[in-house]
């Protein structure tokens, strides 16, 4: 339980889900960690008695967001080896209802937010001599789906960006890889798993045969965060069960 031993990594939204058990998986491994959330309630619930851990309320959106969490990264944890950008929404609607707003408010958050995070670690990301960036994609960046037309967009501009960052930034040691979760036990998932259809598409969709749970694509982030991974780069890591190979 060493992987990370002496590594300083970002996550954002880590208040739940995907993202705190990234995080959790990280300390458990030896990583020292800055956890970004726009819920302060969220943050205080869940890394109140863990030492390795240092949050930040913020919304990764703000103009001045970039600047704030690189900076707290460099002043509370000493620098920054390993960037996860986790956080992201999910609009979901019939193409023909959905607004300017909506598409505006996705791309923000699940794509834009994370171009302009990534632009500010790379000054630290390079100073390191082994950065990772680990993006959060799905498999929708290489599917669609019913009423995720703009959800799917912006995934589908997650690996476009991972794929140019990594060639990108390759000459620094540097690597740039995105995760694709299926359909994942979450927060922001319930109100899908209500609908019993869906729940049932989806388990049957995995050859698996259930749902994934949080603590499996946090342990896909750890090998694309760990050394294991140094020659890894540019790659959509796909944790769905099987779900995107079958028809």
């Amino acid at each position: 339980m060493s992987k990370l031993r002496g590594k300083r990594a970002i996550v954002t939204g880590a208040g739940n889900g995907i993202g705190h058990s990234i995080a959790a998986v990280f300390v458990e491994n030896g990583a020292s960690v800055l956890a970004v959330d726009c819920s302060r309630e969220d943050l205080a619930a869940r890394f109140a008695a863990t030492d390795a851990v240092s949050t930040l309320v913020a919304d990764v959106t703000a103009s001045d967001a970039p600047a704030k969490i690189v900076n707290a990264a460099v002043e509370r944890l000493g620098g920054i080896d390993i960037l996860v950008n986790n956080a992201g929404i999910v609009v979901a609607g019939q193409f023909e209802t959905l607004t300017d707003e909506q598409f505006d408010t996705i791309m923000d958050v699940n794509v834009r937010a994370m171009f302009r995070l990534s632009r500010d670690a790379v000054e630290y990301l390079k100073q390191s001599g082994c950065g990772r960036i680990i993006n959060l994609g799905s498999i929708m960046s290489d599917l669609a789906g019913p009423a995720l037309s703009i959800y799917g967009t912006s995934k589908h501009a997650v690996a476009g960006l991972t794929k140019g960052m990594a060639v990108d930034l390759g000459a620094y040691g540097i690597t740039v890889n995105y995760l694709q979760p299926g359909s994942i036990v979450t927060r922001m998932s319930e109100p899908f798993m209500d609908d019993p259809v869906f729940k049932q598409y989806w388990e049957d969709k995995a050859p698996i045969g259930r749902l994934g749970q949080p603590e499996e694509v946090a342990a896909a982030a750890l090998f694309l965060a760990s050394e294991d991974a140094q020659f890894v780069s540019g790659v959509g890591f796909n944790v769905d069960g099987g779900a995107i190979v079958k028809f």
